[in-house]
């Protein structure tokens, strides 16, 4: 079991009713619990509903928190401190004062900082610490009036061939400030893109898939990502600039195995977190897989660190594969299927 549940559970006398899991571990914690505690899960992982609903949970995969009545609340601090912020007022709001939200996580996931957020809210007591995690305390003493969504949204602004996009990044979304330097060293070649059925894997706040859409009104981007604070914020980027919705299918997926067939391109800045944690499964994937769902001379973009072995993979799978652009610490990489002389 996840050491962050254990600690939840040495503290087990503090928890009851109707409880909301917020970002919790996909391990057996619910099987822990007896019939005084009701527990329903909220993930914005993709991932992790699956596995909470192979398990029969209560789960809601959302960026917005699921509208019912909570007694308490436990929170898994989350990598990014503007989500935590985002997590806590969404959860005041809908708590009643009295209640408690408890805030587990590991000191090197930054549980001691973490801490320090909840002191707007109320009194705070940390209850234990064991497993190099900590589990604290908060009581609610006041009311907090909700904001929407849009509201926690950052704003900023990037150029294209056809003008200017504003991009909108909830919290907890890659690069929710600025336009991150991989993104920034692959959009100039993405006039080369073949048009047409285009996904755009890990699609973050939509950069990607609003300039591909910019530049193309004919391109269909397929915006997928598994974190749902990325699908909200690439469709409010999209209604930002007020782009066509005929354009976009925002959709969650597990990986690129969810991807349509027979796509004119893929193009990708392609995840490798998992909360604190790093892990390049999922491009790596990418990489290995993409082929089956491009159409014969479809085409694989990816812009990834140039010490990463994807051109490797790339190789290994599509016969070739071509740096088209190495600076900034990035590389730009290119593959295409072999065309076949039929199509035109």
């Amino acid at each position: 079991m996840d050491p962050k549940s254990e600690v939840l559970l040495r503290q087990y006398d503090f928890l009851s009713g109707r409880i909301l899991l917020i970002n919790a571990p996909t391990d057996d914690l619910l099987a822990e619990f007896d019939a005084s505690i009701n527990p329903a899960v909220w993930t914005w992982n993709f991932n992790d509903f699956h596995y909470f609903q192979s398990q029969q949970a209560d789960v809601h995969f959302g960026a917005e928190m699921p509208e019912a009545e909570f007694d308490q609340a436990v929170i898994f601090v989350p990598k990014s401190k503007e989500l935590l912020n985002y997590l806590l007022h969404n959860v005041a709001a809908q708590l009643k004062p009295g209640s408690s939200i408890f805030l587990v996580g590991e000191k090197k996931g930054g549980i001691e900082r973490a801490a320090k957020q909840l002191q707007p809210y109320g009194k705070t007591l940390k209850l234990d610490s064991a497993r190099h995690c900590q589990l604290w305390q908060l009581v609610l003493d006041h009311t907090v009036e909700k904001k929407s969504l849009a509201d926690w949204a950052q704003r900023y602004s990037i150029s294209s061939p056809n003008g200017d996009l504003n991009i909108c990044a909830l919290p907890g979304v890659f690069s929710q400030n600025r336009l991150d330097i991989g993104t920034a060293t692959l959009l100039p070649y993405l006039s080369q893109v073949t048009s047409g059925k285009i996904v755009d894997f890990g699609c973050g706040a939509g950069v990607i898939s609003a300039y591909l859409a910019k530049l193309n009104p004919k391109n269909r981007i397929f915006a997928m990502d598994v974190d749902a604070f990325a699908l909200a914020s690439t469709q409010m980027t999209f209604d930002e600039n007020q782009l066509s919705p005929e354009q976009i299918e925002i959709k969650a997926v597990t990986g690129i195995a969810d991807a349509p067939l027979f796509l004119h391109a893929i193009v990708s800045n392609p995840p490798f977190h998992m909360g604190i944690e790093t892990d390049y499964t999922a491009s790596e994937t990418l990489c290995k897989t993409s082929r089956r769902h491009l159409k014969s001379g479809g085409e694989l973009w990816i812009v990834a660190n140039r010490f990463l072995n994807y051109p490797t993979l790339i190789e290994q799978n599509f016969g070739r594969c071509t740096v088209k652009a190495d600076q900034q610490g990035f590389k730009v990489l290119f593959a295409s299927t072999q065309k076949n002389v039929k199509e035109s």
